[in-house]
């Protein structure tokens, strides 16, 4: 059996969008299943880890295809000091800015990857005429990939499979776009369309299941993962109380309540002070440095940037403490960072800020890998980071989690061809 993959992230392409389907061309083979990669010929990624090339396996057949990103003529027009990202739309725009976003979100849509979609068509379609290909897999963000496969689907009659990787119109940062009446209905038609044609759709949590039903009838969750060996515990722990997040970290997952909390205690205890130690790993949002600042915790805290993917795993696995904050939006019961599952994989307790009745709150509740606190709980926040510290300091602070192997990226890509062999 034959699958073509086709996904805008892939390596160089650093971040948690290329991890997904890396993973699962590394072992589909395991299956006997042998996956084609259909990817960009000149991207521009954000983002980019060199080191992710090892993982992929040898002898893949990868098709790459040149695209036209209309995003690298707009950010030159911005100040290189701005975030461009969709995650850190800026909260005072100049009037360019405002111009641009509105640019961006209304005339680029369902993104600005669309002008690849036309090309890939026809690129695909002579590439589907002369080589067997049982099904083609379309992954997105950025969903314009998914044009690509209603396409291939409707001219060449062959099976597809749509995997959202985030939602499309309920994604955390939707809700700030200044999108027209006309393009969000825009929006929603498509998503509708993509959901309704496509022979089987894949999500990553229950939530964005439940709110794909009305249009499709077939819907698998299928979650992310981690892709290391489980038990492998052979690192130090940090000797003071760190408390570790790793990732983008915008306007909407900074956790007031906890920079206020941790600002208290080390204003109470000169000891907790000197132990604390916060470090944030990737890009974080102005509105979190400010808090920081406006909390006194400068002194305990380490803004660090980008790092490659096995020395986040490093960071991970010697933390005290793992921070996870889901984004505080209307959609956050929905949201799943793909962090959690690596989190899981280092076993070391999950200190997370999100919805209680959430995906993310049921995984940790499931696994039993960390305490989840509900956006304004401010007194169990307290009541948490206390008990935490108690434990460090008596050098017992440690978890028992609970069937995560259900998580490792094998075990996941078993399920995904099930999935595929169902589709066919």
């Amino acid at each position: 059996m034959k699958v073509l993959i086709i996904t805008y992230y892939w390596p160089p392409a650093g971040g948690s969008g290329v991890q997904r389907w890396l993973k699962f061309v590394k072992y589909l083979r395991d299956f006997d299943v042998e996956p084609v990669v259909y990817t960009v010929d000149n991207p521009e990624y954000p983002l980019t880890d060199d080191s992710l090339k090892n993982e992929i396996p040898e002898n893949i057949e990868i098709l790459r295809h040149p695209i036209w990103e209309p995003n690298s003529i707009l950010s030159k027009l911005k100040s290189k000091q701005q975030d461009t990202s969709a995650g850190f739309l800026n909260p005072n725009p100049s009037f360019l800015e405002k111009k641009l976003h509105y640019v961006r979100a209304n005339y680029f849509i369902p993104d600005a990857r669309k002008y690849w979609v036309k090309p890939s068509i026809k690129y695909l379609s002579n590439y589907l005429k002369n080589n067997k290909i049982d099904c083609i897999i379309t992954t997105g963000p950025p969903h314009s990939l998914h044009l690509i496969g209603l396409e291939l689907q409707k001219k060449n009659g062959i099976k597809w499979i749509a995997d959202f990787r985030d939602p499309w119109t309920d994604i955390d940062y939707f809700h700030q776009l200044p999108l027209t009446k006309t393009s969000l209905e825009k929006h929603k038609l498509l998503e509708k369309k993509v959901l309704k044609n496509a022979d089987t759709v894949l999500v990553v949590g229950k939530t964005m299941k439940e709110n794909f039903k009305k249009y499709s009838s077939n819907i698998h969750v299928l979650s992310n993962g981690f892709d290391s060996v489980l038990g492998d515990n052979n690192i130090e722990l940090d000797c003071k109380f760190t408390i570790t997040h790793l990732g983008l970290m915008n306007a909407d997952r900074n956790p007031v309540i906890l920079w206020k909390v941790l600002s208290e205690m080390v204003q109470k205890d000169e000891v907790f002070a000197n132990d604390l130690q916060i470090k944030l790993i990737g890009k974080s949002a102005h509105e979190v440095h400010n808090s920081i600042n406006e909390n006194k915790l400068e002194n305990q805290t380490q803004f660090i940037g980008y790092l490659t993917h096995q020395k986040v795993m490093d960071h991970q696995r010697s933390s005290q403490v793992l921070l996870l904050v889901a984004n505080n939006v209307p959609s956050a019961n929905g949201i799943i960072t793909g962090k959690i599952f690596e989190y899981l994989q280092a076993k070391r307790p999950i200190l997370a800020i999100a919805p209680k009745n959430g995906d993310l709150a049921e995984i940790i509740q499931n696994t039993h890998s960390g305490f989840v606190i509900d956006f304004d709980d401010i007194e169990k926040l307290r009541k948490v980071i206390v008990g935490m510290y108690e434990d460090f300091k008596q050098n017992k602070l440690v978890v028992a989690s609970t069937e995560i192997d259900q998580y490792h990226r094998k075990n996941l890509t078993r399920q995904l061809v099930k999935i595929i062999k169902s589709t066919t």
